[in-house]
């Protein structure tokens, strides 16, 4: 729906982002990553001009690493990206999915990146000290979310970084939007109730994360009292406007998909009944079908130096 990861505002993307971070399952914690990995191929690469955007802004503050970690990296599309932003940096795509991981290496392989990419499966905070050395810059997209006491994993984060390098920290932005307020199916104004429907989702999601500490999402001031100077944010769009290619239209009847199955508690019957005609490829009201389907997201950089 309007965010799924690394969903759109906070909480999609994740494996995200880019990376597609996403919270699946009713029991808003056990995600079957490997189940996801082509939706969130698919979401990746139909935001790589939006992560490319990104990664010149933070390469204009870090123009030079020698090691690029990328936390959280899913199957590697921001990871493979990234190597591509920086060619004489060494990458590590770091997540704790084996399946994830094997798709990124294969990625590398066919972009010709393998003799400078490496992966590391393990499982964040603690996971980071399992790299050799301290990176340049570590690239964290909507995975810090997924963490319980995120300013403790920030902490961590800083640990290995190395003097001078840089922290970026993808959450937050906008709610992406797919559709016009007036569908001409339902009550107008379906994607608001949603993001609403998702924000509850949200809260319960994290209130549910073993360990998780409340914490006010304020990220450049997080980075600052973990140890890291001149914090700084920037957003960045993707604007894929009607008529949308066939990429963009399946991201989007995915996540209206995937929505369906995580908000049936929140939403009323009636949008839920509006839901299933939009999914439905027979009724030409549907995603499958509308000329006016469109994307528009926000996803919001945070930088700072060590």
């Amino acid at each position: 729906m309007g965010q799924q990861h690394h969903g759109q505002g906070r909480h999609e993307q994740g494996h995200a982002d880019g990376h597609g971070h996403q919270h699946g399952g009713h029991d808003h914690t056990d995600i079957d990553w490997a189940e996801l990995a082509e939706h969130l191929e698919g979401q990746a690469e139909l935001f790589a001009p939006l992560n490319r955007r990104a990664a010149a802004w933070v390469a204009a503050r870090q123009p030079e690493p020698g090691l690029v970690v990328d936390l959280g990296s899913g199957p590697g599309v921001v990871s493979c990206l990234l190597a591509d932003e920086f060619p004489a940096a060494r990458v590590v795509a770091l997540d704790g999915s084996g399946p994830l991981l094997a798709r990124a290496r294969a990625r590398a392989e066919r972009l010709g990146l393998a003799d400078r990419f490496d992966t590391l499966e393990a499982e964040l905070p603690d996971g980071l000290a399992d790299l050799d050395y301290p990176a340049d810059l570590l690239w964290a997209s909507r995975s810090l979310h997924h963490l319980g006491d995120q300013r403790a994993a920030l902490a961590a984060f800083v640990e290995r970084l190395a003097p001078g390098g840089t922290l970026a920290l993808v959450e937050g932005g906008l709610p992406s939007r797919f559709l016009p307020r007036d569908l001409g199916i339902g009550r107008p104004g379906l994607q608001s109730r949603l993001d609403a429907a998702e924000d509850r989702w949200f809260s319960e999601m994290r209130a549910a994360v073993p360990g998780s500490v409340p914490e006010t999402e304020d990220w450049p001031g997080l980075l600052t009292a973990a140890g890291l100077r001149d914090a700084t944010s920037r957003t960045f769009l993707l604007d894929v406007p009607a008529p949308v290619p066939e990429a963009a239209r399946a991201y989007a009847v995915a996540q209206f998909q995937r929505g369906r199955g995580m908000l049936a508690d929140f939403l009323d019957a009636s949008d839920l009944a509006t839901v299933d005609r939009l999914l439905d490829p027979d009724d030409k009201a549907s995603l499958y079908h509308r000329t006016d389907l469109f994307v528009l997201a926000a996803h919001t950089v945070h930088a700072a130096q060590r």
